[in-house]
């Protein structure tokens, strides 16, 4: 009951302080709320949602049941999942948060996850996007897109290493699992596909709108959160609570001989990534090897504004967001870790520092992919604008035929 009341009484100075914030600094407030806002629709939106739609045209065809017999004998002995983890696994990669937490709940709803075993796998299937790493943050930010095979590289070997950890978590809470390993059968994970996609009563026209008004409708979620932790992190900055809280931040500094200067960068990156990432570029005092450590930090740890579209999605289900926090925290650690240690043979003995800033890795070598992040900025808009009166329209249709 105490713990309830303080509870209560911190949620309501949070907002009132939030509240006074936003009458004495209206101005800052806006230009926030403006900046939140063409980040989600020049980038955000136009580059999750075709994976929104397409993952959920796969889970309506069977295509995940079939993914999920391949890779059974996989990801049960790895990290103690379901051979649908995988698809989950793969498409947080690609995709970027928070799309781990949306496919994780929706395998829940769909009960091809126990409670443990999705706590599980949120906990290691939250990636930031190769574009946001290489695009934004490498190229945007650093002007050095090689930086970006670092950072990409320590990201997803810190959330590999942190799904092998969470395969010990919930045991003493798990049921006896009947799982035996056996060699995965094309035939049955075919039956298993064409048996889900005889399941599926609705027809294909109703399926793919359904799969639109999804997909958009989390879309919006994640708008409102990318805008309100931009304006939060903008007036915590004015009201001087971020230096505040920088001081504790700049002993730690000190210790592992990093420059003070990194302390606001820090701050700002525990809030919202994109802003923390661009202030830790920007750190003339600090070494190159000191950024890409602070950033890969940042990137693991995924920020507040990401872990609360995390809790909104994951609210919708049984799954605890207690896991998935702790597991970010060990993320983070674990990125800042293998980019230290993996500098000196990766980054500087091989030679990715000589590489010409305005180059790319191999594999983004194309005629367009020089360039996506930029076209994305000049396109992203009208994507946008149109999938927004597709929904409109979808959902206006509907509410006339009901």
């Amino acid at each position: 009951m105490f713990k309830t009341k303080i509870k209560t009484i911190v949620l309501a100075a949070s907002a009132i302080i939030m509240a006074i914030g936003l009458i004495t600094f209206p101005e800052d407030a806006f230009e926030a709320s403006i900046r939140g806002l063409n980040m989600w629709w020049e980038i955000v939106f136009p580059s999750l949602l075709p994976f929104f739609i397409i993952s959920e045209l796969l889970i309506g065809f069977g295509v995940v049941k079939f993914i999920g017999v391949i890779l059974e004998p996989i990801m049960r002995p790895l990290f103690k999942v379901p051979g649908v983890g995988g698809f989950v696994l793969a498409m947080g990669m690609a995709s970027g948060f928070p799309s781990g937490a949306k496919y994780t709940a929706r395998m829940r709803q769909e009960k091809q996850l126990s409670r443990i075993e999705a706590e599980r796998l949120v906990s290691f299937t939250n990636y930031s996007s190769p574009l946001f790493m290489f695009g934004a943050v490498s190229v945007g930010f650093f002007h050095n897109s090689s930086l970006g095979i670092m950072l990409a590289l320590s990201h997803y070997l810190g959330n590999i290493c942190v799904g092998l950890m969470m395969r010990f978590y919930g045991k003493d809470e798990e049921k006896l699992n009947s799982y035996h390993k056996k060699t995965p059968s094309i035939k049955t994970a075919l039956q298993q596909m064409h048996r889900t996609r005889m399941n599926e009563k609705r027809p294909l026209g109703k399926l793919l709108g359904d799969a639109v008004l999804s997909s958009i409708h989390t879309l919006l979620m994640i708008g409102g959160f990318i805008i309100l932790f931009s304006v939060i992190n903008k007036l915590l900055f004015h009201m001087n609570i971020t230096t505040f809280l920088a001081q504790g931040v700049i002993i730690v500094l000190h210790t592992l001989h990093f420059p003070e200067e990194l302390s606001i960068a820090f701050i700002s990156g525990l809030s919202e990534i994109t802003l923390g990432s661009q202030m830790t570029s920007g750190i003339e005092q600090a070494t190159l090897m000191q950024k890409a450590i602070v950033t890969s930090f940042i990137l693991g740890f995924s920020g507040f504004s990401i872990q609360a579209q995390v809790a909104s999605i994951l609210a919708e289900t049984d799954i605890r967001f207690s896991p998935f926090f702790f597991a970010r925290i060990v993320h983070g650690f674990l990125a800042a870790a293998f980019t230290f240690i993996l500098w000196k043979p990766i980054y500087e003995k091989i030679g990715l520092n000589g590489q010409p800033s305005n180059s790319n890795p191999v594999f983004m070598m194309n005629d367009n992919g020089i360039h996506l992040y930029e076209k994305m900025m000049d396109y992203g808009p009208l994507i946008t604008i149109a999938f927004l009166t597709l929904y409109l329209f979808i959902g206006f249709k509907r509410n006339l035929v009901h």
